[in-house]
């Protein structure tokens, strides 16, 4: 998983666009010509399948710091990948070139690298199959396109909220708006044509406190998730809103980011006074806005199939939880952890009607009452695990970049008896109850981590004390989610989710959201951030 930096990676996916300009782009007609003369120049050089992605992608970043726009960077990238299998081995290539030409040189390119690639390959490729949906289409349901909201008002918001920040006593805020529409157009040989119209906002901020006479300072970052919907999500209503017991607001499909600005410099400024935490053993209540993030590094990776069996080692390696514990029914976590992948939940990062192999999504458990029951797949990977078909999990973050596995949208399911979060609380002896997402480090078999966060309480005896500071938690995977002990419902249920997951040799990013409950965890081993060593 990576961060807000990942953000620079975009920028050489496209040229760079003014603001107003107006972009042009292809029919639907004139998509299925090019696609077609791709496929059949593909078919001519010996491809047993093959498939051609289309793809116009759009991209605006709006960055501003307290009263001052520092900065505006629009992108558009549009070509055309082919990707071929000859001889049971699979080529790609690309072109901007959008003319018959163009993607028939394409296609020949890609046979042909296939063909030097199946000298070399000792095993050919198993390919699922996809049955041909003919002509359709999809689009993410947002009410308002945020490529199309001028400039100023999305300027105006940002630096609305950093007056707040400044005004409810921050020393400094950042605020940006990450936007972006994928419009991907696929055909293959196996009959399919589908067109689809994505669309994903992210409005994250940092608002800074520091004292004066020490030059100490805290941050709180914000506590929006990125969201698969439009414009509307900014519109600060109240839908998905949860209150947590110490008043702090959590956000569900819509954002007050000018509130949200407000609280975080109050909470930052806290922070400055908040006593640092004492090491120790506690019991752990962890709120949506932090659990996506363990859930991503703990179990999303981890069951990617492609790990699993050491076909992906970049960005923090394999993973311990090889094929051996899916069939023994491993224990993963306790009897109350089912965690399912989804690729079709409403307003997730994930959301699309097919992936970019042309195989309808869905939503399929990993772990089911504690135990592993199984992972992600692609096309050519489903037969490892006795499937007939793929999970819907391939992706590619450009035109110009082959398709490879990606992680489904994985998410914690809520409890199934009525569990507040005041009444998880009342539960606890000692603990901390723990709201945002913070740094994080994971090993190379996604086994052992360590977390922080953005907001810690302390617990006494079933009440929430005081906020404290410099905390985070060490884990094993398997230890950490078998010490789940309880998990709100589905009252409480939010998403999180990271905008620029990384991934791949070069590097892809891709969107991805993580659900949850909030949930506790017992006996969680607690260290001290600000500790010093001597």
């Amino acid at each position: 998983m990576s961060g807000i930096g990942v953000a620079g990676l975009m920028l050489p996916f496209g040229r760079a666009i003014a603001a107003e300009e107006l972009l042009t782009t292809l029919d639907v007609a004139k998509k299925k010509q090019l696609a077609d003369a791709a496929l059949q120049a593909a078919t001519s050089a010996g491809a047993s399948y093959s498939d051609v992605r289309i793809g116009r992608y759009l991209r605006q970043f709006v960055i501003t710091r307290e009263d001052k726009v520092q900065n505006v960077v629009n992108t558009e990238s549009t070509g055309i990948g082919v990707r071929v299998l000859v001889n049971g081995a699979w080529g790609f290539a690309a072109t901007n070139a959008l003319n018959t030409q163009g993607v028939v040189k394409a296609a020949q390119q890609a046979a042909a690298i296939a063909k030097a690639n199946a000298k070399m390959q000792t095993t050919p490729v198993q390919l699922a199959k996809a049955p041909g949906v003919g002509e359709v289409s999809w689009k993410t349901p947002i009410k308002k396109n945020a490529m199309e909201v001028p400039l100023k008002d999305k300027a105006d918001l940002l630096l609305g909220v950093n007056a707040a920040a400044i005004n409810a006593g921050a020393n400094f805020v950042n605020s940006m708006l990450f936007l972006v529409n994928e419009q991907k157009y696929f055909a293959s040989t196996d009959g399919s044509y589908i067109d689809q119209d994505v669309h994903r906002i992210w409005a994250p901020m940092t608002v800074t406190a520091i004292d004066q006479a020490t030059g100490k300072f805290r941050t709180r970052d914000g506590l929006s998730s990125p969201m698969g919907l439009g414009f509307e999500y900014l519109d600060g209503a109240s839908s998905g809103k949860v209150i947590s017991p110490n008043g702090v607001v959590n956000y569900g499909l819509s954002y007050d980011m000018k509130e949200d600005a407000i609280a975080a410099a109050k909470q930052a400024k806290a922070k400055l006074k908040a006593p640092s935490v004492k090491p120790g053993k506690y019991d752990l209540v962890l709120d949506p806005s932090h659990t996506w993030l363990t859930i991503h590094e703990s179990v999303g990776h981890p069951l990617e199939l492609d790990r699993v069996l050491g076909y992906e080692a970049n960005y923090a390696g394999t993973s311990f939880a090889t094929l051996d514990k899916q069939k023994e029914r491993f224990q993963y976590g306790s009897g109350i952890v089912n965690i399912f992948a989804d690729k079709i939940q409403p307003g997730s990062l994930g959301a699309v009607g097919y992936d970019d192999e042309g195989v309808k999504t869905k939503k399929w458990d990993l772990i089911s009452d504690g135990k592993l029951v199984d992972y992600q797949t692609i096309r050519d990977q489903a037969h490892i695990l006795g499937k007939t078909e793929s999970d819907g999990c391939c992706y590619a973050d450009s035109w110009s970049s082959v398709q490879f596995q990606r992680m489904a949208n994985v998410s914690l399911a809520p409890g199934k008896n009525k569990l507040s979060v005041a009444d998880m609380i009342k539960d606890v002896e000692n603990g901390i109850y723990i709201i945002g997402d913070g740094s994080f480090s994971i090993d190379q078999q996604r086994y052992n981590a360590q977390f922080g966060g953005q907001l810690f309480y302390e617990i006494k005896n079933g009440k929430i004390t005081q906020q404290i500071e410099d905390v985070a938690y060490q884990i094993r995977t398997p230890e950490f989610w078998n010490a789940c002990a309880a998990v709100c419902d589905e009252s409480d249920y939010r998403l999180g989710g990271s905008f620029f997951d990384g991934k791949g040799q070069p590097g892809q990013v891709s969107a991805v959201s993580h659900g949850s409950s909030t949930a506790r965890f017992n006996g969680i081993n607690v260290i001290n951030t600000a500790r010093s060593l001597g």
